[in-house]
């Protein structure tokens, strides 16, 4: 089967995020007012074949965990879907 998955990173809570404040800065000037804690982010998206969704989901979480965040400073949440005619 396969399975796709989507792993949204984030800094956790009481990180600091240069890249939100900055966007947060920018937002009055572009005509975005009452927007406030803004936090920027990353999104991953692959596919994965495994044998069922617990597989699936393992091999994603370990994938997102290993290489794509910090667990030190990030947070990671994972979506997956089975691929319809896959």
């Amino acid at each position: 089967m396969r399975f796709a998955a989507r792993v949204e990173v984030r800094l956790r809570p009481g990180i600091a995020d240069p890249e939100g404040a900055t966007i947060e800065r920018a937002l009055p000037a572009l005509g975005f007012e009452g927007v406030r804690d803004v936090r920027a982010g990353r999104s991953f998206r692959f596919e994965v074949d495994a044998a069922d969704e617990g597989e699936a989901r393992r091999r994603a979480e370990e994938l997102a965990h290993r290489l794509l965040a910090n667990p030190v400073i990030e947070d990671s949440v994972l979506e997956l879907a089975p691929v319809e005619g896959a």
